[in-house]
C-alpha cells in the first residue's frame, strides 16, 4: 500500500491527487523547567460511574516527561492512574498530597481549584 492511501492521525484517508503527500508534523515541544509550570489540581468525577480522581492539567513539555512527572506522582500519593494527553490523572482525592509534592519539588505556579 503506498503512503498517500494509509489512514493518518488527522482523518485523512485516501487522495486521488497522485502528487498529494502528508506534511508532518513536528511540533517537538520542550518541557518548561518546574518553576514555569503552571499546574492545575482538581477534584473531577465525569464519566468515572462517580468515582473521585485527582487532575493535574497545564503541563508543558513532551510525553516522556509528563508520564515521567505522573510516575513520580502516583508513588508519592500510593495509589493508580494515568498521564496522557497533557493531564495526569490520580485515583482519588490526592489533592493535599500532589500540592505538596508540587512544591515541596519547586513547582511554584500550582494551585488546587
Amino acid at each position: 500500500m503506498s503512503r498517500k492511501s494509509k489512514p493518518d492521525n488527522r482523518g485523512f484517508v485516501y487522495s486521488t491527487d497522485p502528487d498529494f503527500k502528508f506534511e508532518e508534523e513536528n511540533s517537538v515541544e520542550e518541557t518548561l523547567s518546574a518553576g514555569q509550570q503552571k499546574l492545575r489540581i482538581r477534584l473531577d468525577t465525569k464519566h468515572r460511574a462517580g468515582k473521585a480522581v485527582t487532575l493535574i492539567e497545564g503541563f508543558i513539555g513532551t510525553e516522556n516527561d509528563l508520564e515521567d512527572l505522573g510516575k513520580k506522582l502516583k508513588g508519592f500519593c500510593g495509589t493508580g492512574g494515568s498521564a496522557k494527553g497533557g493531564e495526569i490523572i490520580i485515583q482519588g482525592d490526592q489533592r493535599d498530597k500532589v500540592l505538596q509534592w508540587l512544591l515541596k519539588n519547586d513547582f511554584k505556579g500550582s494551585k488546587k481549584i
